[in-house]
């Protein structure tokens, strides 16, 4: 796994507040591993879509997966350029002026060409890695994937060879001559929690450890 700073090329390089900016690969794979889903831009014949998918890291790749159908891995196959996004919003920032409130934030960007997944192999470690990033551990509980299933499925990546990552902490900063105008300051954080299990009303099993496990971890 790669652990230095890839350099930014003219899509990466941020910019506006660049100083929020990092190439480095250990803060790109921090965003994507506490992700679940991102959002893929793409364009085809009918104009620019933005859409929601799962999506998860294995090494220097992230994954996606849906039908054979689906339009837009087909359309990513087809044209191949994309640009893949992830975001968590941790805290609105509350400052002195309208102006100078802001968002703390971790967000990382992705662009390039998605490749399918050809090899069965491949294709099913993809999928077994999926799973254990769904819940560790149950991968082996449940019935695995069919030969039918597995067919009905496309497996994609995309290399993580041009990203950039923009994040922000702390409190507001204020402007020198709003400093003396009396009103609360600070941030309002989010808390990514995650609640009790809550079991099917026809499960027939006990609870497993890391279903019992879940509300006790932070997201």
């Amino acid at each position: 796994m790669t652990a230095t700073a890839l350099p930014p090329s003219l899509r990466t390089r941020v910019r506006r507040v660049a100083e929020l900016a990092s190439y480095e690969q250990a803060a790109l794979h921090a965003i994507l591993d506490a992700a679940y889903l991102c959002h893929i831009a793409f364009r085809d014949d009918k104009g620019s879509h933005c859409i929601p998918t799962a999506c998860w890291r294995i090494g220097d790749h992230l994954y996606i997966h849906g039908s054979n159908g689906s339009r837009m891995l087909k359309q990513l196959l087809l044209d191949g350029d994309a640009c893949v996004t992830v975001s968590h919003l941790d805290g609105l920032v509350l400052a002195r002026s309208a102006f100078n409130h802001t968002m703390n934030y971790r967000s990382a960007m992705v662009y390039g060409q998605f490749e399918k997944v050809s090899d069965i192999g491949q294709q099913h470690a993809a999928m077994d890695a999926l799973m254990e990033k769904l819940a560790p551990g149950r991968l082996a509980q449940v019935r695995g994937g069919s030969a039918k299933e597995y067919a009905a499925t496309t497996v994609l990546r995309i290399a993580l060879d041009e990203c950039a990552v923009k994040q922000r902490t702390g409190g507001p900063l204020d402007d020198a001559g709003d400093m003396a105008h009396a009103v609360w300051t600070g941030e309002l954080p989010f808390t990514h929690g995650r609640g009790a299990a809550i079991a099917d009303a026809l499960n027939t099993c006990e609870l497993p450890p890391y279903a019992a496990a879940w509300g006790t971890e932070s997201a």
